[in-house]
Parts: C-alpha cells; structure tokens; sequence
C-alpha cells in the first residue's frame, strides 16, 4: 500500500523543519514507498526555505504550494490532487495528534472511501483542553453538525484520509472549492452525496498549541459558508 500524508503549512517556520524530519523517519519505518507532499499556503516567512533546507536528507518528501495566501481548504485540496497514494490523508503541519494513528487510518481505508478523526470518541479527545475551550470546542462542533445535518461526531478534526478515487472525486473537478476552514464541511457533505462510505476513528490532540478559533465569530462565517455549499452541492445533485 501507498500512502501520501499532505501537510498544509502557513507561516510554519519555526516548526516546519523538526515536523519533516518526523514524517521522514514515520514514512521510512512505516511506508518506505510513500510520500508526504508540503503545501505552502503562500507563507511570508521562511517556511519554504526552512523546508528546502531538510528536504536534500528527506527522500521521501517533496514541496507544492503558490505564491499568495488562499487558506487550509486550497492547501489540503493542492495535496490532494498531486497525491500518488492510494490513500491520501491529511493532517497539520504541527503533528497534533502524532503521525503513529496515520496507520490506522491507512488499515481502515482499506475498507472504506473516508476516515474522519473524531476527538468525540476518543476518552482522551479533550485532554490538554481548558474546561472553557472544551465546553465551546463541543458547543462549536454541535451547532455545526446540526446545522450540516451530520451522522458525524466531529466534522473539524484536522486529521482525515481518502482513499485515491475518492479523493480525486471530493477535490477535482472543481467540485470542493471552499478554500478556508469550511472545506472539511464541504469534502464530507460531497462524499455522503456520492454515497461513499465514512467512518470515524477516535484521535486525540497530543501536541497542543493556541487556538485562534473565536467560537461565535468563527460559528457565523461557518454558518454563511455552509449555506453556500449546501446551495452549491444541491445545485449539481440536481444536474
């Protein structure tokens, strides 16, 4: 089996050179005939420089990315059409649930076209979260599932595989084109419309850093984002 780990990174550098030496030895171990493709989300710092500079001693890793800043979604979406593997997973580029639950993921898309993360399922989800950042992290998580009508437990995890094909289908053609935070929403609202089978796995955070999520500020833009994907899924569904 091959596997591609994209990573999406913006302003990263600090960090970007210890977490591809990580993904180096886990590919070398685990997958020696797999790949890790680094999206640069269009930096303005020496994130792309930080990589290059590791990358001559990381055969297994290779750079993609742009010029101007577009956000998460354009940088999964990148990874995920460059991708040779047949599964394609992505996580961020600090490692935040460690790159080990990679190869349950890799196991378990053996059997299904997604995998989701989900820190719901997990006894361990929240660990290292204030009692306050829980309660909204949760409260942020429902409202949006609601509001997405989803089975799923946790829609915003940043961990998540596909299979090649489907990867190919969610992210080609023009079909998921949400390029900031809502492109999770969008990759799993056209995968339930292509009757594509999904399943959970229970992850949790092990590398903690400050979130900049604003749960009211960040539940309305998500909120405006979803109408406009459902409008746009329902448009073609019609087709």
């Amino acid at each position: 089996m091959k596997l591609t780990i994209v990573i999406p990174m913006y302003n990263e550098e600090k960090i970007v050179a210890d977490t591809a030496r990580q993904t180096e030895a886990f590919l070398s171990e685990n997958f020696p005939d797999s790949e890790a493709v680094f999206v640069n989300d269009g930096s303005t710092d020496g994130t792309a420089a930080a990589f290059e500079a590791v990358l001559h001693d990381c055969p297994h890793l290779r750079l993609a990315g742009y010029e101007k800043n577009r956000g998460k979604g354009c940088a999964v979406r990148t990874g995920m059409l460059e991708g040779r593997g047949d599964i394609i997973a992505f996580t961020d580029c600090d490692l935040a649930y460690g790159l080990d639950v990679i190869k349950e993921f890799a196991e378990r898309n053996a059997s299904c076209d997604v995998c989701i993360g989900s820190r719901a399922l997990h006894p361990g989800g929240y660990e290292g979260y204030s009692p306050l950042r829980k309660l909204m992290s949760k409260v942020y998580l429902l409202v949006i599932r609601l509001a997405a009508g989803f089975p799923w437990s946790d829609s915003q995890s940043g961990i998540k595989s596909f299979t090649n094909a489907a990867a190919k289908k969610i992210f080609g053609d023009a079909r998921c084109v949400t390029d900031g935070f809502a492109f999770d929403l969008e990759a799993l609202m056209l995968a339930r419309s292509f009757g594509m089978s999904v399943t959970e796995i229970p992850v949790k955070i092990i590398n903690h850093r400050a979130s900049h999520i604003n749960p009211v500020r960040d539940t309305l833009r998500m909120l405006r984002q979803l109408r406009s994907i459902k409008k746009r899924i329902g448009k073609k569904e019609k087709q």
